[in-house]
């Protein structure tokens, strides 16, 4: 199913977080059983076009749902019901990712940049946070 881009909304950010990236991220992340080389091969990752292994779609989203819960949740898991965004550019071990966000009511709109190179890594993410 391809739904429509939540839109970003047009003003600046309401919060922004930025937490940084280890970089043996990736290798350890291989441990829950995404064995792809992509992530830990130079001579893959070369082969894929990218300069070095990037860090796994599913960590960056991690991220950036750790920083949802850091400063719109108060670390309160049960208050993030959901969340879903859209990937746009990879992510490299090491670097830091800062995810902006706005607060409309319940629902979080936010977008994840990488630091730094100044791209945007997740794009028209939506969360909803309740309480």
């Amino acid at each position: 199913m391809n739904r429509p881009a939540h839109p970003i909304p047009e003003r600046a950010p309401d919060l922004a977080c930025d937490l940084p990236t280890r970089p043996e991220m990736a290798l350890i992340y291989r441990l829950s059983a995404d064995p792809n080389p992509l992530h830990a091969d130079p001579a893959t990752a070369k082969a894929a076009g990218f300069p070095r292994p990037i860090l796994h779609g599913l960590a960056t989203f991690g991220v950036a749902a750790h920083a949802i819960l850091k400063t719109v949740c108060d670390y309160d898991p049960a208050r993030l019901t959901a969340i879903a965004g859209r990937f746009s550019a990879p992510v490299f071990p090491g670097e830091t990712i800062r995810t902006e966000l706005w607060r409309d009511g319940e629902v979080v709109s936010f977008r994840a940049r990488v630091v730094e190179r100044d791209v945007v890594a997740l794009n028209n993410g939506r969360a909803v946070v309740v309480g």
